[in-house]
């Protein structure tokens, strides 16, 4: 089956920086697009980034452009999501999702489980 599972979350202060990783397995990886969206307590599922993988495009949101990049391995099944330059208003559980564009929450199936990113003020 299709699984996704995310890396890298962890607690920094405001400033630093972080790389979280999304091992995908049990599809043709770059038929697809990988988004990573982020869920603060309280509110509701964002879009943060996504790569299409049959032609390494890429897309962010106006809140991260310029901190965040988004890149992939496709020899490892791998995206990864370089965060600089954090804030507190990163704060939020990370997941990585696989779909086929963009970074609407509802085009996504599947979902990794999460992983916490905590910046401190």
């Amino acid at each position: 089956e299709v699984q996704l599972v995310e890396s890298g979350g962890g607690v920094v202060q405001a400033g630093g920086s972080l790389r979280l990783s999304c091992a995908v397995s049990g599809v043709t990886f770059d038929d697809y697009a990988i988004g990573w969206f982020r869920q603060a307590p309280g509110k509701e599922r964002e879009g943060v980034s996504c790569i299409y993988n049959s032609d390494g495009n890429t897309y962010y949101t106006a809140s991260v452009k310029g901190r965040f990049t988004i890149s992939s391995d496709n020899a490892k099944n791998t995206v990864y999501l370089q965060m600089n330059s954090l804030k507190p208003e990163d704060t939020a559980v990370y997941y990585c999702a696989l779909g086929p564009y963009g970074l609407a929450v509802n085009l996504y199936e599947y979902w990794g489980q999460g992983t916490q990113v905590t910046v401190s003020s």
